[in-house]
């Protein structure tokens, strides 16, 4: 394989420039390639054994068979070209996974996979809150709450200062701390604050791109400059963003911003294998590859009680007791679900590719995989375009599918471009890959990912 490699400016994710909310839900499904696909919102990422089942029976009668998990620890059932958003709506609320359909875009809450039971309440408080708030359907499908760190980019966060069990919470915003903290009785309080201070200052954004006021209006023959003239989506995108934000919510909760700034959450590392608990029980966190979970794979898992999806697109079986370990590993591996950190998926993404979208120029998960390996390095997203969806959090290698082939793009820069692409056969589905792979593409991934 000829490879050419050149050094290139990082260009950020572009924002979405649409003032119309595109983010899938239950209810407001997505037009994909291969059919509507529905996005459940799972706070937190937990849902019971039950409820998986139900998503499977769905996925099987209606959909592909599969179950997809997204990079905020919910899940998407796609291809559902059996059923009707009416049906569909039953199902999920029979399930429990649809407690307020007119809430149901907005209950994105993040956090720990291994949270403790304070957190869980918290997580149980602030979704009631959330769905009893009529004003807060206004906001955007993509603005994230979390509870605790979590290794994703939040619009409001609340994390422990201090030793557990710790009495106070620092609440970021966008990632940062501007010193607003707030004793535990009080954070779904200052998270709702902080979301109801991002529309105020959303609204006054809008309408200050559309309709200026004349005082702020420049001389004639000034270039009038108002705004960006766009809509903000996240809370970073507000002219004075986290500052801004912050300020007002502390207005709210009558509170005073303090000068201990700087906190910087740690972050867990992606939970695999067998995973102590605070509570004395046990977890064992099993990579999903690639992200999507086959019926055969539901079946086993809807036998555990509590389960939780992660942002690495993981699984979690929860609340177990240590002498149900072995059992669950072995159960786990025999259906493909590793729960070791030498599994050749360990670290590796992907986003649906074809056949499930139209924009992709390849399939990327059949070329996904047939180039993997084992490597203890860096995450890997394959992508089947520059838009980049579900890429992760953090430093990774990122894998693109382009007219000339695949540019595989280090953290610093730096790009490979695979420029001798043999097409693939057509996979199972009928469709051919764009943008083939041979060996070379394996060794130059997995160069990229150990740099």
């Amino acid at each position: 394989m000829s490879v050419a490699l050149r050094r290139i400016r990082q260009v950020p994710l572009p924002i979405r420039r649409s003032e119309t909310d595109a983010c899938p839900g239950a209810l407001r499904l997505h037009q994909a390639a291969d059919g509507p696909l529905a996005r459940i919102r799972l706070p937190g990422g937990r849902l019971t054994g039950t409820q998986l089942a139900a998503l499977a029976s769905i996925a099987a009668d209606s959909g592909d068979g599969s179950l997809e998990l997204t990079s905020r620890a919910n899940v998407q059932l796609r291809a559902l070209t059996r059923t009707n958003p009416t049906d569909l709506a039953a199902r999920l609320s029979a399930a429990g996974l649809l407690p307020a359909p007119t809430h149901e875009t907005v209950r994105n809450i993040a956090a720990p996979p291994l949270a403790d039971a304070r957190t869980r309440a918290l997580i149980h408080d602030l979704d009631a809150a959330l769905c009893a708030d009529p004003e807060l359907t206004a906001l955007p499908g993509r603005f994230l709450f979390a509870i605790g760190p979590v290794p994703l980019a939040t619009d409001v966060a609340a994390v422990a200062v201090g030793a557990a069990p710790a009495d106070e919470f620092a609440i970021l915003f966008a990632g940062h701390d501007e010193g607003l903290r707030v004793p535990a009785d009080r954070v779904t309080a200052a998270l709702l604050a902080a979301a109801h201070a991002f529309l105020d200052a959303r609204a006054h954004h809008k309408s200050a791109i559309t309709t200026p006021d004349t005082a702020d209006r420049p001389a004639a023959g000034a270039t009038p400059v108002v705004g960006t003239g766009k809509l903000a989506w996240r809370l970073a995108e507000l002219p004075g963003g986290a500052r801004v934000i912050a300020e007002l919510t502390a207005a709210r909760l009558g509170a005073a911003l303090r000068d201990e700034q700087g906190l910087v959450p740690d972050y867990p590392a992606s939970p695999v294998g067998v995973l102590p608990q605070s509570d004395g029980l046990v977890a064992v966190g099993a990579i999903v590859p690639l992200g999507r979970l086959t019926g055969v794979q539901m079946k086993v898992l809807a036998e555990a009680d509590h389960l939780v999806m992660t942002p690495w697109r993981g699984v979690v079986v929860a609340d177990l007791p240590p002498s149900a370990v072995s059992a669950w590993q072995r159960r786990l591996a025999e259906a493909g679900l590793p729960t070791g950190p030498d599994s050749r998926w360990t670290g590796v993404t992907a986003c649906a590719g074809l056949p499930g979208c139209a924009k992709s120029r390849a399939d990327i998960r059949a070329d996904a995989l047939a180039a993997t390996r084992f490597v203890d390095g860096l995450p890997v997203h394959w992508l089947g375009c520059e838009r980049g969806c579900g890429s992760p959090a953090g430093p990774h290698v990122r894998v693109e599918a382009t007219p000339d082939g695949y540019a595989i793009t280090t953290p610093d820069g730096q790009v490979v471009v695979a420029t001798a692409i043999t097409p693939h056969p057509p996979t199972a589905a009928g469709h051919p890959s764009a943008a083939g792979f041979d060996a070379g593409l394996a060794d130059l991934v997995a160069a990229a990912r150990r740099s």
